[in-house]
Parts: structure tokens; sequence; C-alpha cells
């Protein structure tokens, strides 16, 4: 019978320690399983290399040794055993009451806070740490650890503020930039680190690499999109082009050269696919959802309330052409649309920075249109609502057109002050205080975006013309 050779045997062991086998009573009668088979192949006049070519392909997998270890490890450790059913049931379970509250909260049906709280609960406090035991039990391998422990901060902390995000509760934006911090500095490193020293992929590398570069661009661009900052659609567009149309069609191409059937590896990749896809959607669909069912509506009433109080306010002037005091009742309005153009020109700005490129600001005539009553903003058609750009340029304390609007307000309320003697009346004019509107001192730290900002500028105006409406009539009232 032929006789393996000790460069022989010390190939076989190499190579099954290579695939992380941490048992040591396993390691070795591993490395005399394989060493016999190799030895019988052998015996049919096969030399070493097509002999133990022929043992690997009967042991099917490259994870066989691993999953001979972890089914040794299931059968004789009780702790082991124990997480590994903890990490398997904890992680169907919050991922079914995670996925099932997101779309509870997508379409504003009952129980959706209830169930993300115990599903992220659930997968940040039991899924991960179990999981984290189980790896570590499966591999000991103390140079893998940080890649682990840095996995499990980031996974943490990105479910934890997803979930503070979705329910609104504060500190949410701070979690979500720990956890894609933590991947970018730690995990992603570690992760590449551990991919180039694989020396069985080496053809493989440059896939991985891609794979991992779309993941983090795409999680970025996920966090960029809740956190409404530039540039979101772009960083996961980047992401799907990546891992969708040059990595999985890659990684597909590679696995059906090599094998001829589906392997469990292929189906994981696409669930993991679906996984990274669907939530960004859902965050999309929500987005949009949220900017089309309540910021739209909310803009044309505002809009449609805006036309009748400027109509009706100059229908009521032209009651009193004839009487003594039109002249008060003009200069009231006069002095009031120049406030109302004051403040719509800078609605126009917002729009013609947030609609218009860095180097070139414009914006195409569909959304804005000059009516009798004065300038409109076509809503629907903004393309990028969410820009927080303009809201620092033109709206927050430190900007020029904000002390000019805060000066000019000032003015305006002294003037219409001195007009009644009223003191009900003079409240309801002293209310028109700008920080009563739009952000004050004790507003920073608060992420304003133009939409919301162009919705108070809007009840801004229409209040304005509601407290001229209710002068107007007083001035009217004691001719």
């Amino acid at each position: 019978m032929p006789e393996l050779s000790l460069q022989n045997i010390d190939k076989i062991s190499r190579d099954i320690s290579r695939q992380g086998i941490t048992f040591s009573h396993l390691m070795d009668e591993l490395i005399d399983h394989v060493c016999c088979d190799v030895e019988n192949e052998m015996q049919k006049g096969l030399d070493f290399t097509e002999a133990y070519r022929s043992v690997k392909r009967k042991m099917g997998s490259r994870r066989r040794l691993q999953e001979i270890q972890e089914e040794t490890l299931y059968a004789v450790d009780t702790n082991y055993r124990h997480m590994k059913n903890t990490m398997k049931i904890s992680g169907i379970i919050g991922t079914i009451l995670f996925g099932v509250a997101t779309l509870l909260k997508i379409q504003h049906w009952a129980g959706a806070g209830i169930g993300m709280t115990l599903g992220g609960l659930t997968l940040t406090l039991v899924f991960l740490p179990s999981a984290l035991v189980v790896l570590w039990k499966e591999t000991r391998n103390k140079k893998r650890i940080f890649l682990f422990i840095s996995a499990f901060i980031a996974g943490a902390c990105f479910i934890i503020g997803t979930l503070f995000k979705i329910q609104h509760w504060p500190g949410a934006g701070y979690i979500l930039i720990a956890s894609v911090a933590t991947g970018l500095l730690f995990f992603v490193p570690a992760l590449i680190t551990v991919i180039m020293k694989n020396q069985e992929n080496k053809s493989e590398r440059p896939l991985f690499i891609l794979a991992v570069t779309g993941s983090v661009l795409y999680v970025a661009g996920l966090l960029f999109k809740i956190q409404h900052w530039p540039s979101a659609s772009l960083l996961m567009l980047l992401g799907v082009i990546s891992l969708g149309f040059i990595a999985l069609p890659w990684y597909t191409w590679l696995k059906w050269k090599d094998e001829s059937h589906i392997r469990p590896e292929f189906l994981f990749i696409i669930i993991g696919a679906l996984l990274l896809a669907v939530p960004g959607a859902l965050v999309n669909l929500n987005l949009q959802k949220g900017y089309e069912n309540v910021f739209n509506p909310k803009m044309e009433k505002q809009q449609a309330m805006y036309n009748y109080l400027y109509s009706n306010n100059e229908a009521l002037i032209k009651q009193y052409h004839d009487s003594a005091v039109f002249p008060t009742m003009e200069q009231i309005h006069a002095r009031t649309k120049e406030l109302i153009s004051f403040i719509s020109n800078i609605e126009a700005s917002m729009v013609l920075e947030s609609e218009g490129r860095p180097e070139s600001i414009a914006v195409s005539s569909d959304k804005l249109k000059q009516t009798e009553t004065g300038l409109e903003i076509r809503y629907v058609k903004l393309s990028n609502p969410y820009n927080r750009g303009p809201v620092r340029d033109f709206i927050l304390l430190q900007s020029v057109e904000r002390q000019k609007l805060d000066g000019f307000m000032k003015d305006y309320i002294e003037y219409m002050s001195g007009v009644t003697n009223s003191d009900d009346l003079k409240k309801m004019i002293t209310s028109l205080e700008t920080s009563r509107f739009l952000p004050g001192e004790e507003s920073s730290g608060i992420v304003y975006t133009e939409m919301p900002a162009l919705h108070s500028l809007d009840l801004f105006k229409n209040s304005i013309l509601t407290v001229e409406s209710c002068v107007l009539k007083y001035v009217a009232g004691n001719r």
C-alpha cells in the first residue's frame, strides 16, 4: 500500500489548519482520516496530487471540515449548543418582528412601534451577542476577534439608530453616524485584511473588495438618505451598481464555472442582497410617501389660504376707496405687501439654490410662477426638498437674510401697533415675532431642511395677512 511522505502529510496538515479547525482532538482525527483516504486513492494508481484532489472533491464544500467541527461542538459543548440555538431563534424572531413592524409603520397601522422596538432589542441584545460567542467558539482566532467585535458594534448601532430614527427618538443621527464610522474605520479595514491574508481565494480578492466597497457605499447612502444629507442618491446608486451589476454577476460567473449545481452560499448571497436593497427601498418609499402625502397637501392648503387672505384684504380696502381712512388702509397694505414680497424673495432664493448646481445656481420656470397675488412655488416640482443648505443660508439666525427679516419685522410690528389702541389687537400683532415661526437660539442643534422651512415661511405670510385683515377692519370701524 502506498504511503505518504512527510511533505505530503505536512501539506494536508497545513490545508486542514487553514480551514479554521480549532478543536485539537478533531484536528488530529481529520488529518488521519484524510491521509488514509489519500493513500486509498493512491492505491488505484494515482499520484499524490491527483489522489488529494479526488479526496477534496468527495468532501464537497470547502467548508465541509468547518461544518464537521461545528457538528462536533454542537454534540459535545452544551454552551455552544445553547448559544447556537439562541442565535438562530432570536435572529428569526427579531428579523420577522422588525420587518413586519416596518411594513406596519409605512402603512400607519397600529402596533408598529411596539413590534419595531421588540425586534430591534431582540436583534441587538440577543442575536448579535450570541452570534459573537458562536463565532469565537468556532474559530478561536485572536486575529479575527477585532473583526467580530467591530462588526458587532457597527451592527448594534445601526439597528438601534434605525429604530430611534423611525420612532423619532432623540440621538438617532449620532447613533447612525457612530455605526457607519465604526464600520468604515474598523470593520472594513479588518475585513479587507482578512480577505488579503486568505491564500486560497487569491483570484477572488478583487471581487470581495468590490463587494465590500459597494456595501459601504450603499450603507453610507442609506445613512445620508435617512439624515437628509446631500449626495445620498449618488452613493446608493454607486453601491447598487457595484453590488448588483458588477459583483453579483461576477460571483455568479465564477461559481457556475466551477460548480454544476446551485450551492447554499449562492442563495445566501441573493438573500443578503435583498436584505440590503429592501430597507433602502422602504426608506425611500417612506420618505417619498411622506413628501407626497404630507408636505404637498399642506403646501397646497397654505397657498390656497394665502390667495384667499390676500384677495380678501384687497377687496376690503377697495370698499373704503372714497373713505377718509383709505390712505391709512392703503399704507398698511403697502407695507404688508412689501414685507410679504421680501419673504417670498427668500423662498425663491432658497428654491434657486436648492434646485441649481453649486457652480450654476438656476431653476426651471416650472418651479416658480408669478401670479396676481405674488410668487407661487410649484412644490410638487421640487427635486431636492430636503436640502439643508438653503435653510443655513437664508433662515438660520447667523444668515444675512434672516437678520434683515428680523429688522423688517421689528419695524412692521412697531408700525402696526401704532395704528391701533386695542390691547387684544396689539397682542396679536406682537405674535408676529420672527422667532415664533423660524428657528431661534433655543433651537440650535435641530436639523432643518428646505421643505419644512418653506412651510414655516408660508405659514408666516398667512399669519401676517390675517393680522393685516384684523387691523384693516379695526381702522375701517373707527373712521
